[in-house]
C-alpha cells in the first residue's frame, strides 16, 4: 500500500512523489499567474495513487500522472475548479 500526501506547490515536492512526475508539477506552477495567488490561499498539491500509479492533483483542477507507457500527462479536472 502507498499512502499520498499533501504539499503547497512552489514548495519542493515531497520525496514520495516520483521522479517522472516532478517536471510537470513544476512547468503547471510555472504557468500558476500570480494573480491567482495572490488573491487566494497557496494552492495545495494531493498526491494519490491508482492502480499503482502516482496521480498528483492541484486544489484548481489540474492534474498530472502517469500514462501506460510511463510519460507524464497534465489534464484538467474542471469539476475541482476553486474561485
Amino acid at each position: 500500500m502507498q499512502l499520498g500526501t499533501r504539499w503547497d506547490a512552489f514548495a519542493t515536492p515531497p520525496t514520495a512523489v516520483p521522479d517522472a512526475l516532478r517536471a510537470q508539477i513544476a512547468a503547471v506552477e510555472r504557468l500558476l499567474s500570480n494573480d491567482q495567488i495572490d488573491h487566494q490561499p497557496t494552492p495545495r498539491w494531493t498526491l494519490t495513487w491508482l492502480e499503482g500509479r502516482p496521480i498528483a492533483e492541484l486544489d484548481s483542477g489540474v492534474i498530472v500522472s502517469l500514462d501506460a507507457d510511463g510519460h507524464a500527462v497534465v489534464r484538467h479536472d474542471p469539476e475541482d475548479e476553486f474561485g
